[in-house]
């Protein structure tokens, strides 16, 4: 069985302009990029193939698209991300020998590869500046039948730890800056160590909860729509019963299609979405909220297996 390339990379952008980088092993010009490591996630490698290739650190953005091809005999996918550049200076290096900021318009021509196009035509697809959300599920905490107290109680088992520590490590990477949850245990504690790590309070809220989302569900929509339009990038970790709906209902909203929304426990749906533009109505219609723009699904945030 031939195992699968995995790799991730990025378009590294900042003030109207993306970073194209010049290989001298095969003489081309393309979009920072390269293999997973064993032991990492694929979010996680294109911020570390940014930083080794550019010199730059980075706050990653939406997530564009999928690139497939074949390498040395291989099949090989790249996942690609938007990534704003926060600090960092380019410096030669083996892998790449000279950098150019191009504006975004130009960038396609300087290119070397069509598939570095395809990436760059997602990331024209929407604003550079889209504002992110993570919407999370609750990581395991056994079955319900087995825990003899309150529902609203039950704790996260070993492994639903172990998955909080992969997403305690992954989420990071988007620089978030507020921490919300329904009012669960099982909830709050799978977003708990990201909030211990930014010095802030989980935010409580009970729309976002399987028996405070349903009874109301516009209330649910428009409450999540409030946290995505706020500063920042915001966690936000809710319910099994709650993430498909929210998500396809959203997409709905965007004209955005999208395959059934999935919600494993442990997971986590990263969301862009178009802030209303000045001067748009201010009343509850739908263009006076942030439009979906994009939806990306990590069923996982532990490593990716190595082949």
């Amino acid at each position: 069985m031939t195992s699968v390339i995995r790799a991730a990379g990025a378009v590294l952008w900042r003030d109207g302009s993306v970073a194209v980088v010049h290989r001298p092993r095969y003489d081309d010009w393309s979009l920072p990029k390269g293999k997973v490591d064993p032991g990492e996630t694929v979010p996680a490698a294109a911020v570390r193939e940014v930083l080794e290739e550019t010199g730059h650190r980075v706050v990653l953005g939406r997530y564009l698209c999928q690139v497939s091809y074949r390498a040395f005999g291989k099949p090989k996918v790249v996942d690609y991300f938007s990534a704003k550049a926060v600090a960092g200076t380019f410096v030669p290096n083996d892998e790449v020998d000279e950098l150019r900021w191009v504006p975004f318009a130009d960038a396609p021509a300087l290119v070397t590869r069509d598939e570095d196009r395809s990436v760059l035509a997602a990331f024209a697809a929407a604003p550079p500046d889209s504002a992110t959300l993570l919407l999370v599920r609750h990581a395991k905490a056994g079955k319900r039948d087995n825990w003899p107290g309150d529902d609203n109680l039950r704790p996260l088992s070993s492994a639903g730890w172990r998955q909080a520590a992969g997403l305690r490590a992954m989420l990071p990477l988007w620089g978030p800056s507020r921490v919300h949850s329904a009012p669960r245990v099982r909830c709050v504690e799978t977003v708990q160590g990201v909030a211990e790590d930014l010095g802030v309070g989980v935010l409580l809220e009970p729309r976002l909860s399987e028996e405070g989302y349903w009874p109301d569900r516009e209330a649910g929509l428009v409450r999540l729509l409030e946290i995505a339009d706020g500063a920042g990038t915001p966690v936000v970790c809710s319910q099994g019963g709650v993430i498909p709906d929210v998500v396809s209902t959203l997409a709905d909203l965007g004209g955005l299609s999208l395959p059934a929304a999935q919600a494993k426990k442990g997971s986590a749906w990263l969301l862009a979405f178009r802030r209303p533009e000045p001067g748009w109505s201010t009343s509850d219609s739908h263009t006076s909220w942030p439009r979906l723009v994009s939806a990306h699904y990590f069923p996982t945030s532990l490593p990716v297996p190595t082949p």
